[in-house]
C-alpha cells in the first residue's frame, strides 16, 4: 500500500514553512514511519496540520476555490499565512509500494486579479529506473492551467539544473517550439485544462494513459480524515449494511451490520477486543426499529436489558468506532486522526496508540496513520521515532522537529523514561 515519506507545507495558516519526513532532494534524511504522532501544545497548530491533509484532498474532490471555503476554512485570504503575499504550497513525497521509485507532488495554489483562488503550478516528477542523481523526471507540468503531461508508465521530461534559473512556461515554450523526435512528440501531450481551479490530477488521472497519474489521484482520494463525533455516532441511520465508516462516524450501525453479515469471525475477534478495553460489555450487535431505523446495541454484563447506542458513553463509542475503523477488511491508505484521547478514560490511551501501530505495522495492506495529540498518557505509548514536536515561536508561526534528533531525549527513552513524562517535565521543548 502506498505510504507517505514526506510532506512540506507552505504558507498555510500557522504552517509558514514546515517539512516533516523525508523530499526528494533531502534523502538523508529519515522518512516518516507507519505510525506518525505530533504533539504540542494547545495554539501551536496541530489542528492547522491536520486540516493542511483535509484541504489537499478537498482540493482534488471539489477544486481550490470550493476547497478554501469548506469545513469553515473562511476563504483564500483567511487561510494563507497571514503577512504573505506568496502561493499556498505543498510538497508531498510518497511511494506507491515500499520497493517503488517514490514520486513528488507539487502544487502551488495563488488567487488572481478577481480575488479567487487557482492552481498557479502542479508537478508530479520521480527519478527514471537505476538514476541515483540529479533532479527526477518530471511527467506532469502545469502552469496556470497549462503545460505538458507524459504518457505511459516509464518516461518523463527531464529538467536540467540550467532550467530551474527559467520558468517552467519559458521551457515549455521552447520545448514545443523546438525540433523534436516523432517518438518524443508521441509520447507527450500539451493540455490545457478549461477550469484552472481544477487539479490536473483529477482530470488528468481520470484516463487511462496516465498510469501514474492515475495512481496518485486514487491515493489521495482513499485518505481517511476522522471528523467521528460520539453525538454522530448515536444518529439512528436506515437500516442497511456499508462497507466502510464515514468520516463523522452516523453510519456506525450500518457498518456493525455489514460485519455481522459478511465477516462475522471479524467482528467477533472486535467485540472481543473491545469487551477487554472497556470492562462489562458482553456483546454489541444491531436491532431493526419498526421504522426502518438501526439501532446499535450494547449489552452490559451486569444488566438484562441492553444499553443503546443513545446511552452510551462517549469513550465507549469512540474505542468501538476507531477499533470498526482500523480493521476495515478494505483500509484506507492514510488515516488521519485529531486528538483521539478527547472522552477517553487515560488508561485507554496507551492501549490505544497500541493498536494504532499494530495496525499500521501489522499487514501488507496496512494503512499509515497519523495522529495529532497533547495528552502524555498516548505518548507515554510511543517512541522518538514516531514522535514529531509542533511549537510556536515569537513570530505567530509553527515550527516541528522529530523526537528523536534530540539526543538526550533519545538516551532517557532508552533508560526507560516514558516519553509523555519527557514531554510533560518539558525536556521536549526546544525553546
Amino acid at each position: 500500500m502506498a505510504k507517505i515519506e514526506g510532506i512540506r507545507i507552505v504558507n498555510y495558516r500557522v504552517l509558514k514553512d514546515l517539512t516533516l519526513g523525508r523530499l526528494w532532494n533531502t534523502r538523508h534524511a529519515q522518512p516518516l514511519t507507519p505510525l506518525t504522532a505530533v504533539i504540542g501544545k494547545n495554539g501551536v497548530g496541530k489542528s492547522s496540520l491536520f486540516d493542511a491533509f483535509g484541504f489537499l484532498a478537498d482540493c482534488l474532490k471539489l477544486g481550490v476555490e470550493e476547497a478554501c471555503d469548506a469545513r469553515g476554512r473562511g476563504g483564500f485570504q483567511r487561510i494563507r499565512s497571514q503577512g504573505s503575499e506568496a502561493p499556498i504550497e505543498f510538497e508531498v513525497y510518497y511511494r506507491e509500494e515500499p520497493k517503488a521509485r517514490p514520486i513528488t507532488y507539487e502544487l502551488a495554489i495563488d488567487w488572481d486579479n478577481s480575488g479567487r483562488p487557482y492552481v498557479s503550478r502542479e508537478r508530479l516528477r520521480q527519478r527514471r529506473q537505476g538514476q541515483r542523481r540529479g533532479w527526477p523526471f518530471s511527467f506532469l507540468i502545469m502552469n496556470d492551467g497549462k503545460g505538458v503531461v507524459w504518457t505511459g508508465e516509464a518516461q518523463g521530461l527531464q529538467i536540467e539544473e540550467r532550467q530551474e534559473e527559467q520558468t517552467e512556461l519559458d521551457w515549455l515554450a521552447e520545448f514545443f517550439s523546438s525540433d523534436v523526435s516523432a517518438e518524443e512528440s508521441s509520447e507527450t501531450e500539451s493540455v490545457e485544462l478549461q477550469d484552472r481551479r481544477r487539479l490536473g490530477i483529477a482530470t488528468l488521472g481520470a484516463l487511462k494513459q496516465h498510469p501514474r497519474i492515475s495512481a496518485f489521484r486514487q491515493f489521495v482520494e482513499g485518505w481517511y480524515l476522522s471528523y467521528f463525533t460520539p453525538d454522530a455516532a448515536r444518529s439512528l441511520p436506515l437500516a442497511g449494511p456499508q462497507k466502510h465508516l464515514n468520516v463523522q462516524g452516523d453510519n456506525l450501525g450500518n457498518v456493525v451490520q455489514f460485519l455481522e453479515r459478511e465477516y462475522r469471525d471479524k467482528f467477533a475477534d472486535i467485540l472481543a477486543r473491545v469487551s477487554e478495553r472497556i470492562p462489562g460489555l458482553d456483546r454489541i450487535d444491531t436491532e431493526r426499529s419498526p421504522d426502518g431505523r438501526l439501532l446499535l446495541r450494547f449489552n452490559d454484563r451486569g444488566f438484562n436489558d441492553p444499553f443503546y447506542a443513545q446511552q452510551m458513553s462517549d469513550g465507549t463509542l469512540k474505542v468501538f468506532a476507531y477499533l470498526i475503523m482500523l480493521e476495515d477488511p478494505q483500509p484506507p491508505p492514510f488515516i488521519c486522526i485529531e486528538e483521539p484521547e478527547s472522552g477517553l478514560y487515560h488508561k485507554l490511551l496507551e492501549v490505544l496508540a497500541e493498536e494504532l501501530r499494530r495496525h499500521a505495522t501489522g499487514k501488507k495492506n496496512a494503512p499509515q496513520i497519523f495522529v495529532t495529540t497533547h495528552q502524555p498518557y498516548f505518548v507515554d505509548a510511543l517512541n522518538p521515532e514516531e514522535t514529531w514536536v509542533l511549537e510556536k515561536q515569537a513570530d505567530g508561526f509553527s515550527t516541528i522537529a522529530r523526537a528523536s534528533d534530540d539526543q538526550t531525549v533519545r538516551a532517557m527513552v532508552d533508560e526507560g523514561l516514558p516519553l509523555g513524562g519527557l514531554w510533560y517535565s518539558d525536556y521536549l521543548d526546544r525553546k
